[in-house]
């Protein structure tokens, strides 16, 4: 019997990955309580178990005393002798309790809380085993749908993908296997919760790991990965060896190994783009296969406009700006894509509202010949400038600057005010003649 114990014990200890240690402490803890309950509350019981033949003995130290005023602590002379001759008053001994002694009622108690603590620690042992898992790639059996939401069984653990972290045209049934990505792990009062996803941009970087030796031994590396989780995604690569071609090494022979992604993420599209520390070739790659013509950069607001052919502006921006989007994400720049007729109209209008520096008439000559030789050859160009910048120029000081700056910003107002009055001009002139030919 002893020995059925002991095994019982270590069985628990392997189905919940659990120390033995542990479980046996569990147990006495439980047997303890069962004891208090039964023969008081005093600390005078204790639990053992002899680890090598599984016995298990309750026993309760008592005083002895020749009148017993408190049972649960005291036991007579007479008594004592039963267990021991030599026992005398005051002294302390252990003395056996029998199981039978502790009723049904008390061992049903130490089972269930035997069991409780188990689950328990069986519970935090699952969640520190995924807290330290997350951005694992995990693979799991469907269980049930609830809601929408996809319940995986990962083995030891249950899982859930959340609608949103899933792809939207995909649909498991109960039984199938799901491959996905650890996100978080919490406590619940059901047990540790763990959220998986397979929408996550790094659920595409970790298919690429697996996928493509180069990244996982860090030859490759992935810079940077723009999702629309089932449409399409754009993933950004560098070599570390100036011998290995990052995009051909993630393509792989004959498409093989981006195929094999493609599939497993439902056909979802996969742009792969070399990396390059310079923006606009960056851009540039990153809308390929629109050919750019040209590219204004604004590096202080981190945007910048891309002119593209005319018949390629569709395929730039892409199906409901997709292409444009993803670009924007896997680049981090703002992109304003225009085709070639957009941008040279914008030019030619922004040419035609330039007011030249030559007629200002609030400052003169000297500071004039100044401000074209410091490359400010337009009013718009002289109010860009901030006023540390025009400081700066010699023979610029506070009451000149001051009167520069009005005197150009009252310039500009006069042109934009004669501007509107010769568009409301326009307008009565048009609208004549479309009831002309009407």
């Amino acid at each position: 019997m002893s020995f059925e114990v002991l095994e019982t014990l270590n069985q628990i200890a392997r189905e919940k990955n659990l120390e033995l240690d542990y479980v046996i402490e569990t147990l006495k803890s439980a047997l303890l309580v069962a004891a208090r309950k039964k023969f008081g509350t005093g600390e005078n019981l204790q639990v053992e178990l002899d680890q090598r033949t599984g016995e298990i003995t309750v026993t309760a130290i008592k005083k002895v005393v020749e009148k017993v005023e408190d049972p649960t602590t005291e036991v007579s002379v007479e008594e004592a002798k039963k267990y021991d001759e030599k026992a005398e008053a005051d002294d302390e001994m252990e003395i056996d309790i029998p199981f039978e002694d502790f009723g049904r009622n008390a061992i049903i108690a130490a089972k269930q809380m035997m069991t409780q603590k188990v689950r328990e620690a069986e519970r935090e042992k699952i969640y520190e085993e995924y807290e330290g898992r997350l951005g694992e790639l995990v693979t799991g059996t469907v269980q049930q749908i609830d809601k929408g939401n996809i319940i995986v069984n990962l083995g030891r653990g249950e899982g859930i993908i959340p609608l949103k972290e899933q792809i939207r045209r995909e649909k498991y049934r109960q039984g199938e296997r799901v491959r996905a990505i650890i996100t978080d792990a919490q406590r619940t009062a059901k047990g540790p919760q763990i959220t998986l996803s397979r929408a996550s941009p790094e659920f595409l970087l970790k298919l690429f790991e697996l996928e493509v030796p180069e990244i996982a031994e860090k030859i490759i590396e992935v810079k940077a990965v723009a999702r629309e989780p089932g449409e399409r995604s754009k993933v950004a690569v560098s070599s570390l060896d100036s011998r290995v071609d990052p995009v051909g090494a993630c393509v792989g022979v004959k498409g093989m190994r981006v195929q094999n992604i493609v599939r497993e993420l439902s056909n979802e599209r996969i742009d792969i783009v070399q990396w390059s520390p310079q923006p606009t070739i960056f851009v540039t790659k990153a809308l390929a296969p629109s050919k750019i013509v040209d590219i204004d950069l604004f590096p202080e607001e981190n945007r910048m406009t891309v002119v593209v052919d005319d018949e390629k502006l569709s395929l730039a921006i892409g199906k409901a700006g997709q292409n444009a989007r993803l670009a924007a994400k896997l680049t981090s720049w703002k992109i304003n894509i225009l085709s070639e007729t957009e941008y040279k109209a914008i030019k030619k209008a922004e040419e035609e509202e330039k007011i030249d520096i030559e007629e200002m008439t609030t400052v003169g000559k000297k500071i004039k010949s100044k401000l074209i030789e410091e490359g400010i050859e337009t009013v718009q160009e002289l109010l860009q400038k901030s006023k540390e910048e025009l400081l700066a120029i010699e023979g610029i000081g506070p009451k000149t600057l001051d009167k520069l700056l009005k005197g150009a910003e009252n310039l500009m107002k006069t042109r934009q005010a004669e501007n509107e009055k010769e568009e409301q001009g326009k307008a009565p002139a048009e609208t004549g003649k479309q009831a002309q030919e009407a």
